[in-house]
């Protein structure tokens, strides 16, 4: 919306936007070869990419409630309860991606062995349904609303929901970028957040956002009501909180101090 409506552009900022089908797995490299200065990208993910010893910084969070992940199988696998998923296949976009890293959640809190965890990489949500339907794996974590469409049209069945212990989106910013533009993130951030504190208050914004995405109106309400965009430094203890479940998990390396990653 900021860029349709040129608010970059008059302040002299040529921002390109690109959407990445294949998550957080595919952003963080892109960070990591210096593709991309920025990145709207899981919070969990980019913990694990930076404790790998990536020059990344997280210049603020974004989404400060949780992500939902629904937990998903075919609509005609015999499965029917999470619990039956012990020991099946997982379909993931890619390795440290979000749908990599929030099965091994979901295994921790059923209790399942996380070593014995068994993936099938599909690159985006279109090889998820193919992953799927192909019994090339049996279930699938991604976000529950973006999967709605699939539940309500018989590709998909939700089994339950998996929600980040943390708050999920975070703005992540290349070293190499502050560097060469130290006060450029800063009118980019304050463009953002002057549009996401006056999201929600946009006359009919959920019809607009369920024509544009092709979701039920009361779906997007209900999106719309649990979801919180942030403004703010993502908070220190929160951010240790994460960072120490992804290294109970072997998600993640020793040795990462939030101080020194967080702007």
């Amino acid at each position: 919306m900021a860029m349709a409506e040129g608010a970059f552009a008059a302040r002299g900022i040529n921002l390109e936007w690109e959407d990445i089908p294949e998550g957080t797995g595919r952003m963080c490299q892109m960070l990591n070869d210096n593709e991309t200065d920025l990145a709207i990208i899981l919070t969990e993910g980019i913990l694990k990419n930076i404790s790998e010893g990536y020059p990344i910084k997280i210049a603020q969070e974004y989404i400060g409630s949780p992500l939902q992940w629904g937990i998903h199988v075919a609509a005609d696998s015999t499965y029917e309860t999470v619990e039956a998923l012990e020991g099946k296949k997982a379909a993931i976009s890619r390795m440290g991606s979000g749908s990599h890293l929030m099965t091994y959640v979901l295994a921790e809190g059923q209790g399942w062995d996380t070593a014995a965890l068994d993936f099938e990489i599909v690159n985006n949500l279109d090889g998820g349904v193919q992953g799927l339907t192909q019994k090339k794996a049996d279930f699938f974590l991604w976000e529950h609303f973006t999967t709605k469409p699939l539940v309500d049209s018989g590709v998909f069945r939700r089994l339950g929901d998996c929600p980040t212990p943390w708050p999920c989106f975070v703005v992540a910013v290349t070293e190499a970028f502050l560097e060469k533009k130290p006060a450029l993130l800063d009118h980019v951030l304050d463009i953002i957040n002057g549009y996401t504190q006056e999201f929600k208050t946009i006359p009919s914004i959920d019809r607009t956002l369920a024509n544009q995405y092709g979701i039920q109106l009361a779906d997007i309400q209900e999106w719309l009501g649990m979801t919180r965009w942030s403004q703010k430094q993502i908070d220190l203890a929160q951010a240790k909180e994460a960072y120490k479940q992804l290294l109970a998990l072997g998600l993640a390396k020793e040795g990462l101090a939030m101080e020194r990653i967080l702007l």
